[in-house]
């Protein structure tokens, strides 16, 4: 697909302007409606990556844009030394879903992973464990970008050029209780992980697993610590995908989709870790905001009111299905895991050539797990229509790699 001057004055800009940090595919998208995206050109693209699984509700909205243009007109921000009735309401409702008893509004999910970590920490310093405390997490895990949440990251590849990290941390392997077994100490405060694993490929928390890591938390009165921020919110078939199993964590992280698209993420407490934090422990200048948790607050009432849950139950499904065809009808795949919709196609070979022909030639917007994994994280909302119409477009992209 050929660029146009515009396009390519964008990318030019952007260039001179902002850190390179990412790399980009040369398009640029400038609004969407639905489960489709529009680039400069008026081009239309269906959407199976929904900004890294947060647009979960899809673009345009009316009922998120008129909480937006409500809130607007009467207050963005007062700092935390007041109160706010969104972020009151926004709490209460995220509160009633997940069953916890406490909620911190955060910015991103990354800063709710830090929220967590301190919660374990403080924790085991309020009962008199000595400051060396460690945390256990998994290996092939994901949890952000900053010190903390790189330190809980099991990937040498984000880890390496920052460390020292911060100490404390020992890595187990997912899906393995033995290995969690093996790192235990007196010292373990708290075991960390997502219940689904995102970035490392798509891979469901097994039950044996997850109540086995529970059972183990309880036994030594660690704090399970579940990271919901990909897979939470509705996207497994479930509100949150511990829901499914039954385990409830201490400490819950969530973000992406609770605003679908405004920056707002949260940690959640519950029983003993509920209390760990005392006034001074934690703050945030932004966080929890008017705007951003009118936006929240919107968001939890139309997973409610529109039965998104159930929605992506029966469209999970759905796109299990025509997966599933797909893997048995090219060898170039290996593997299908995942939940609701949260899936991942497993490659033969990496997939950034696929994903690549997908977006630039048959305009569908996919993204990877890894090196080797298609990672299908749509709009919550999508028909069978639209798994039909992805499944024709990623087919003509995979014969024109494999």
């Amino acid at each position: 697909m050929g660029q146009t001057k515009e396009t390519q004055s964008y990318m030019d800009r952007a260039q001179q302007v902002l850190y390179h940090v990412y790399n980009r595919f040369p398009v640029v998208f400038s609004h969407g409606q639905g489960v489709h995206l529009y680039d400069t050109e008026g081009r239309e693209y269906l959407d199976f990556g929904a900004g890294i699984a947060v647009a979960g509700l899809g673009y345009g909205c009316r009922e998120l844009n008129d909480a937006v243009k409500g809130q607007v007109d009467q207050l963005w921000h007062t700092s935390n030394l007041f109160y706010n009735g969104p972020a009151i309401q926004a709490g209460e409702k995220l509160i009633r879903a997940s069953g916890m008893d406490k909620v911190f509004f955060t910015n991103s999910g990354t800063e709710a992973v830090e929220g967590a970590l301190k919660i374990a920490k403080r924790y085991s310093y309020n009962k008199g464990m000595a400051p060396d405390y460690e945390i256990i997490a998994m290996k092939h895990s994901f949890h952000g970008r900053s010190l903390g949440a790189l330190s809980v990251t099991g990937n040498s590849h984000y880890q390496d050029p920052f460390a020292p990290l911060v100490p404390g941390v020992r890595f187990a392997d997912f899906n393995d209780l033995d290995s969690v077994k093996a790192l235990w100490s007196e010292r373990t405060c708290g075991v960390l992980m997502e219940t689904i694993q995102g970035e490392g490929g798509i891979y469901p928390a097994t039950r044996e697993f997850l109540e086995g890591v529970r059972q183990l938390c309880d036994a030594s009165d660690a704090l399970l610590m579940l990271d919901e921020i990909q897979c939470g919110m509705g996207r497994s078939g479930h509100m949150f995908a511990w829901q499914e199993y039954g385990v409830k964590p201490d400490v819950m992280m969530v973000a992406k989709a609770l605003g679908n698209g405004v920056p707002v993420g949260a940690f959640l407490a519950s029983n003993k870790a509920a209390t760990a934090l005392v006034p001074g422990d934690h703050g945030t200048t932004y966080g929890g905001n008017p705007l951003v948790c009118a936006v929240a607050s919107r968001v939890l009432d139309i997973f409610e009111g529109q039965g998104i849950v159930r929605h992506v139950q029966a469209m999970g499904a759905y796109l299990w299905e025509s997966l599933e065809k797909l893997a048995e009808k090219y060898g170039c795949i290996k593997d299908h895991r995942g939940k609701g919709l949260i899936q991942g196609l497993e490659f033969t070979m990496p997939v950034a050539p696929v994903v690549s022909h997908g977006l630039l030639e048959e305009r569908l917007v996919l993204i990877s797990a890894g090196s080797n994994v298609i990672r299908f994280v749509p709009p919550l909302i999508i028909e069978e229509k639209d798994v039909q119409e992805m499944v024709q477009r990623l087919q003509r992209s995979i014969e024109a790699v494999c």
